[in-house]
């Protein structure tokens, strides 16, 4: 559990927000834990352009940046003092002047299979269509379409906060969609998900459920505020993870998945990470390894490792 003790002076804090029920969320979250850490928090809700773009899919439009831009302009003109985020919505290399000051205890980092008639994939119906916005999705889910001989079903895009996901596949535009476990447990909706892919089927996004808190750099009274909420266990896993991706070039143009596992007993940190073409043929490079690490450099070292492992064996670097 996250300890909440703390010794820094009260603060005044404004927290800027995306204002889908999931990021409210999350933010609200963050919130009643300072709250009850002792400081006075309000919301700053703001749409991104993230948000509003929904008719492409991220690759073709800016990426995830789209996502945090807007909060980011906030908190440099003073309108907000930090940012919650879904790390797997956050680019691998913040803007000079921002910091990520705490990475919060990690929610269930899996894929969630999301059907109303068909209990995995391989129940799927002739000619199905299945959603998802995620190019790592795309690759896995071609390799498993591969493997049972389905080259009738159609990947199609899917974009839209948690909420418009569910009606397109609610009104029948998808006879599936794959989400993150993590946002719809949050919401409590997990009655929703019909299985969860453990991440040998398919493996998680970098930072997937676990949320992080930026702010600008030299704010060290907000670094001590937020101090209470780290989870150092999560933020090792998911720098390794970061790392992995930022060695890739970083950005949701990779199709690209990378989790690690913490073993405390040993501080032992096992990473995984796997590339695949998304127009190419549906198979996958995948690289592991794991180390004893006790920071963040360590953790970063072993994905920058991974990375390695994975070019080595021919996956490419994104070049944008």
């Amino acid at each position: 559990m996250t300890s909440l003790i703390t010794s820094t002076p009260s603060l005044d804090i404004t927290i800027a927000t995306r204002e889908s029920r999931l990021a409210l969320w999350q933010a609200e979250h963050v919130q009643s834990l300072l709250v009850r850490a002792g400081h006075r928090v309000q919301l700053l809700g703001m749409t991104t352009r993230g948000d509003q773009i929904l008719d492409r899919t991220l690759s073709k439009v800016g990426g995830k940046g789209l996502f945090v831009k807007e909060l980011e302009v906030a908190l440099e003109e003073g309108r907000a003092d930090i940012a919650v985020h879904s790390l797997k919505d956050v680019p691998m290399a913040l803007p000079e002047g921002f910091d990520l000051a705490c990475v919060m205890e990690r929610e269930d980092p899996r894929d969630a299979w999301v059907s109303p008639g068909c209990a995995g994939v391989a129940d799927l119906p002739a000619q199905a269509v299945v959603g998802t916005s995620s190019l790592r999705r795309v690759v896995l889910l071609r390799q498993r379409l591969a493997e049972l001989g389905r080259s009738d079903v159609r990947i199609e895009p899917l974009r839209g906060n948690l909420d418009t996901r569910l009606r397109k596949l609610d009104a029948g535009e998808y006879h599936a969609i794959v989400l993150a476990a993590a946002g719809l447990k949050r919401l409590g909706m997990e009655q929703r998900i019909r299985a969860v892919f453990e991440p040998d089927a398919m493996l998680p996004a970098a930072g997937q459920g676990a949320l992080g808190i930026e702010i600008r750099a030299g704010r060290d009274d907000l670094r001590a505020a937020l101090a209470p909420l780290v989870h150092t266990p999560s933020w090792l896993r998911v720098a390794s993870e970061r790392a992995v991706s930022r060695a890739m070039g970083g950005s949701c143009s990779v199709p690209l998945a990378a989790h690690a596992t913490w073993d405390s007993a040993g501080h032992i940190l096992a990473l995984c990470a796997a590339w695949g073409e998304p127009d190419g043929p549906p198979t996958l490079i995948r690289a592991q390894a794991e180390a004893a690490v006790r920071t963040l450099a360590d953790a970063e070292a072993l994905g920058e490792r991974v990375a390695q492992q994975l070019q080595d064996q021919g996956a490419r670097l994104h070049a944008g």
